[in-house]
């Protein structure tokens, strides 16, 4: 059996999550001593493992509570599940580390990279994605919405609107030397902002949530630092002056 301190210290968590864990009712202790203390067997071990793995694929807490708590669930057949899920990241991230070499190879001037091989790790559905996951942070009948009004283009229409959010990155990236507050990259952030309106229309709030999100989220920086490595700081930095200069 395993005290807190111990699991916390094998597991590589706090103390606090796990207390957390058993509140939420995720991870429950083995037994409670007399003297309260919690106290782990080794099956908690294995349902450890599964809440950090699927922690680990970006799942919120309660969806991963209902999916454990499912009579179904079996550990074998999860950690399947997993390994299948992470092969899929692994090769996405290689395919982004080779944009990325190209494109530090291409700046260099060691290769010529086209702009297509620039954003090679994108695809229509990492688009759709990045509006999606903003979206869900404010309303999630606007992700609905967004949804339906994307579905509703052609091929072709698809195509001419994934091409347009791309030259504007591609131009972002030109005018990054004259600084975030230059009239050209604020000229580049409201064609951006005008582009968002194909999948959805954000607010001003919003326009700062997705140039965080680009920033501080791991997946989505990946992707932007396979174009330039300071791309995504840059908009975030040029779109909360954008912001600043529109709430006056």
């Amino acid at each position: 059996m395993f005290t807190v301190k111990q699991l916390s210290e094998l597991a590589g968590v706090t103390p606090r999550t796990l207390h957390h864990y058993d509140a939420i009712g995720l991870l429950k202790p083995s037994r409670v001593g007399e003297n309260g203390y919690r106290y782990y067997g080794d099956d908690s071990l294995f349902q450890l493992q599964q809440i950090l793995l699927y922690r680990e694929l970006d799942l919120p807490l309660e969806d991963i509570k209902k999916i454990m708590a499912a009579r179904d669930f079996e550990i074998l057949s999860a950690l399947e599940g997993h390994k299948l899920e992470m092969g899929k990241r692994i090769a996405r991230l290689k395919r982004l580390i080779d944009t990325v070499d190209n494109t530090i190879s291409h700046l260099k001037g060691q290769k010529n990279m086209s702009k297509k091989q620039i954003f090679s790790g994108f695809t229509e559905a990492e688009e759709e994605k990045y509006a999606a996951e903003a979206e869900k942070m404010y309303d999630p009948e606007t992700v609905r919405a967004s949804n339906k009004k994307w579905k509703a283009n052609s091929a072709e229409q698809k195509q001419r609107i994934l091409a347009e959010g791309r030259q504007i990155y591609v131009e972002m990236i030109a005018v990054m030397p004259m600084g975030a507050a230059s009239e050209k990259a604020q000229a580049l952030v409201e064609r951006w902002r005008r582009h968002m309106d194909h999948f959805w229309t954000p607010n001003l709030d919003q326009l700062v949530g997705l140039a965080n999100l680009y920033s501080d989220d791991p997946r989505f920086k990946a992707n932007f630092d396979g174009m330039d490595p300071a791309l995504a700081q840059f908009m975030q930095a040029a779109v909360k002056i954008y912001v600043a200069n529109n709430r006056n």
